[in-house]
């Protein structure tokens, strides 16, 4: 065969090859591979459609009471892929120490999909499996915390579940750590939020999603890890929290970012173009909202009849701040709905809690403080009784 000959096979072959890039795109391809493979993290495509009409689901959030700023199809349940991670983080985090040291198990190490690569009887440090988990979005590393925390894989998932549970959610059900896709492992937009929200009031789990490199200091080898989450180079404020990705799911993301001591938290599902819509939620939220002391700490909100008290009438004031997102512009008419104790005697102690407070506005929850005394009171005893016996006979 001469040389002429190889470079006309060579030139069609080219030809052939741009033709079927241009009929069948690389993106297409690379999500069979995903799919196959369930790899849990697609890398970021910039997309020309509008972000958030593209998204099947989305919640925007503040975080501290979990006021709904923003939301689309927020109560449908949606496969979540890596943002799974965040409980698995979550309840890692409120069951062990970052210094704890695992053992790798077996069934950990060449977890299908996005890995940290670990070797089986590593050792290495919880707090490096957190880097791994929630940065290189480590399924090998949701394994081995999994079974270090739980024992086995199913009983870590079962506290995932009553933690779901506990945060009052109805609409999320767990059957991995990782996020590998199952029918019956699923959240919807909003409850995602609720866990962000939740995990986020965990001061290690926000220094660790909020990391943009990591190097392990335990293990076989050091591992230089980069967060996946492109708003933390791209989005003022921004804190992480987790990409994830499966044909089955699409690309999700749940996100979060502080302005001003504003907390948001937001979630897109089976959204391609999720970090622009990730940042048209945020601007929205930012733009729209501020804080508001909607209650001051100290301030007197009730008083209640104590029946057995030297003095009777005591007043009761808000043990905290209650701050709420308030539309800008917006008055608010708040309404605030005490409930006491069902048994309120003395001798009762300044600080004692005695019920609690909530504030709403349109019958929808803003926020509640507890209750406490305002002052001692003191209960009636002989002397009381006596004090008043004289009285009654000077008049």
């Amino acid at each position: 065969m001469n040389e002429t000959l190889l470079r006309r096979i060579f030139i069609v072959l080219l030809i052939m090859l741009m033709l079927l890039a241009a009929i069948y795109p690389i993106t297409a391809a690379f999500a069979e591979v995903c799919e196959k493979y369930e790899i849990t993290d697609m890398p970021h495509v910039i997309d020309s459609q509008t972000s958030l009409s593209s998204a099947a689901a989305y919640a925007l959030i503040e975080q501290s009471g979990g006021k709904i700023l923003k939301s689309s199809n927020e109560n449908s349940r949606l496969p979540m892929a890596s943002t799974t991670k965040t409980m698995t983080a979550l309840v890692v985090l409120e069951n062990c120490q970052l210094d704890e040291m695992v053992n790798v198990p077996n069934e950990a190490v060449g977890t299908e999909g996005s890995s940290m690569y670990l070797k089986y009887d590593e050792i290495i440090s919880v707090e490096d499996l957190l880097y791994g988990l929630m940065l290189l979005s480590g399924n090998d590393a949701a394994v081995a915390l999994a079974v270090h925390v739980g024992g086995s894989v199913e009983d870590f998932v079962k506290l995932m579940n009553e933690k779901a549970e506990a945060l009052g959610l109805t609409d999320t059900h767990f059957v991995t750590p990782n996020g590998l896709h199952d029918d019956m492992h699923y959240t919807t937009a909003l409850e995602l939020a609720k866990i962000g929200a939740a995990a986020l009031s965990n001061a290690d789990f926000r220094k660790i999603v909020s990391t943009q490199y990591h190097t392990s200091t335990t293990g076989s080898i050091n591992r230089t890890m980069k967060n996946k989450n492109a708003l933390l180079w791209d989005y003022e404020g921004a804190l992480g929290v987790k990409t994830g990705y499966t044909m089955a799911a699409g690309r999700c993301l749940l996100f979060a970012a502080e302005r001003d001591g504003m907390l948001l938290v937001g979630t897109v599902l089976n959204c391609r173009p999720m970090f622009e819509a990730a940042a048209e939620l945020l601007d929205y939220g930012f733009e729209n909202y501020g804080l508001c002391k909607a209650v001051e700490k100290g301030s007197r909100l009730a008083s209640c009849y104590v029946p057995n008290a030297q003095k009777s009438l005591l007043a009761l004031k808000a043990e905290r701040d209650i701050i709420i997102p308030v539309k800008k512009g917006e008055e608010l008419e708040l309404e605030i709905k005490v409930s006491l104790s069902e048994s309120v005697r003395a001798p009762i102690v300044s600080g004692e809690v005695l019920g609690d407070a909530e504030v709403y506005y349109a019958g929808e929850f803003l926020g509640s403080t507890p209750l406490v005394a305002a002052s001692d009171i003191a209960s009636r005893d002989f002397m009381f009784y006596l004090r008043l016996l004289f009285r009654s006979m000077q008049s």
